[in-house]
């Protein structure tokens, strides 16, 4: 059975703004598409597990993974340390799954020096009213630390223009059926089309 190598998709957004929502129902309807998961060294929140959402690390670990090489990018976020896996990339790239790499501005920069063929998506909210709304429904977080966010949000976004593809969470429906067709569409590109089906272009074109 035929398999392409798959693509690297980078995601990227202020905390608040729905892309962990979007790709988890992106995940439940597209089976050829993998969350890569990230190491970090702050503690779970409410219902998360170790090796689900993140590998939870303490600091030492992951300053000796940094020092081993180990990981594709990573960097400091506020008072923690985020880090993706070489491991955990390539081996699913090489089976033909697409991944997705939920990381920010700074991360994504040093993804595309390594792999200049990943594909940015970044995803905005409606307004810094909705996006300050979501951060307070959401009761993680406290107030002090929600304000740290909301004033780094602006920085963050003002790289918006770095990525491939910019979309608005204010309808999630739509905005998953948005994310949805960039995946697609990515799949379909000429270079894929014509290693995936050169058999059937050659016979189409021998008359």
């Amino acid at each position: 059975m035929y398999k392409h190598k798959g693509n690297l998709f980078i995601l990227s957004a202020p905390s608040g703004a729905g892309k962990s929502t979007l790709y988890k129902a992106l995940l439940g309807v597209d089976e050829q598409v993998r969350i890569s998961i990230s190491h970090t060294t702050r503690a779970p929140r409410a219902g998360e597990e170790h090796g689900r959402e993140y590998y939870f690390v303490d600091d030492e670990f992951f300053l000796d993974m940094i020092a081993e090489d180990a990981f594709f990018e990573h960097a400091q976020v506020f008072d923690h340390y985020y880090g993706t896996s070489k491991e955990s990339i390539f081996g699913q790239l090489e089976q033909g799954l697409d991944v997705i790499l939920e990381i920010d501005w700074q991360g994504a920069r040093q993804i595309r020096q390594l792999y200049p063929e990943a594909i940015g998506v970044f995803i905005l909210p409606p307004s810094l009213h909705a996006l300050e709304e979501r951060l307070t429904t959401r009761a993680t977080d406290s107030k002090e630390v929600i304000e740290r966010r909301m004033a780094k949000a602006v920085s963050e976004m003002s790289h918006y223009h770095e990525y491939d593809f910019v979309i608005v969470n204010d309808d999630f429906d739509a905005a998953l059926s948005h994310m949805s067709a960039i995946f697609s569409a990515m799949r379909s590109k000429t270079p894929v089309m014509q290693e995936k089906h050169g058999n059937l272009i050659n016979d189409l074109l021998s008359l």
